[in-house]
């Protein structure tokens, strides 16, 4: 089996290189591969507008300029916790107990937030920074993909 932390070293050193993938094996025959994933360009999506009338034009064009002013804050501003590893994502340490976090929670950094089970292993996740938990992306009991959004943190707030 190998160390989540070991693991995590490999992958920071895959960013910081011009090396495009990273395969190791132990002596038990498992074998991990580490891969930089091509960035996509964000996909923004135009509010649908139905037909209306010609004198009620303006007032769903308002409206949809209002829209982003409600956010409480801008999706740039959020930190985002993400899986280390492909795995199950659980919010709570057993089925039916109480969540690591709630929305509006505190979260310091080496916090347990969730855990992931890998290969019927529960790797316990922990918070990478400091601040308040505004959003819980990841579904309790689902699977995850390597680098996808589990939490989005407020770093002052």
């Amino acid at each position: 089996m190998f160390d989540l932390r070991y693991v995590k070293k490999l992958v920071d050193m895959l960013d910081g290189s011009t090396v495009d993938s990273i395969e190791i094996s132990s002596d038990k025959g498992m074998k991990i591969r580490i891969s930089k994933a091509q960035q996509q360009a964000p996909v923004m999506h135009a509010p649908a507008i139905a037909p209306a009338p010609m004198a009620a034009v303006a007032a769903p064009v308002a409206a949809a300029e209002a829209a982003p002013a409600a956010k409480p804050e801008p999706a740039e501003s959020l930190l985002e916790a993400k899986s280390p590893m492909v795995g199950t994502f659980y919010a709570a340490a057993e089925p039916g107990g109480k969540a690591y976090l709630a929305v509006g929670d505190r979260v310091r950094k080496g916090q347990i937030i969730c855990i992931i089970e890998a290969m019927k292993i529960m790797n316990e996740i922990e918070s990478e920074f400091d601040g308040t938990l505004r959003e819980i992306v990841a579904q309790d009991a689902h699977p995850v993909e390597y680098g996808q959004v589990l939490f989005r943190i407020a770093p002052n707030g």
